[in-house]
């Protein structure tokens, strides 16, 4: 991954087609060592082709990928029925303040001292 990511930082500043060279410069900036034969298969696979392309490419790949869409349901919902609404209504609003309290609260639920004290 770091590879592709030093490729794409290479795209974006501007150099169309990286080498090698240019992408060990950038992993060598932050400390990494690259390895020839990963980095050549990344220069190799992305060469030629615009990053756009290969992004779009994975995104259509990923539309099959299961994110268990439960969350993201829910969240959904709950968004719908705020936006039906026009807002929160004031006793949600009291019903949150109510969690805030609660949560900071638990958080000194050590009593001063801890487990291995």
């Amino acid at each position: 991954m770091r590879y592709v990511a030093a490729y794409l930082l290479a795209v974006l500043g501007g150099n169309e087609s990286p080498s090698s060279k240019d992408l060990k410069k950038i992993l060598s900036s932050v400390g990494i060592e690259a390895e020839d034969v990963r980095m050549d298969k990344v220069i190799k696979e992305l060469n030629g082709k615009k990053v756009q392309d290969v992004i779009d490419q994975g995104y259509s790949k990923l539309s099959c990928v299961s994110t268990g869409g439960t969350a993201a349901v829910s969240s959904s919902a709950g968004a719908a029925a705020t936006a039906s609404t026009g807002g929160a209504t004031p006793a949600a609003a009291e019903e949150k303040k109510e969690e805030k309290k609660e949560e900071s609260e638990e958080s000194d639920g050590d009593m001063g001292f801890g487990l291995f004290d």
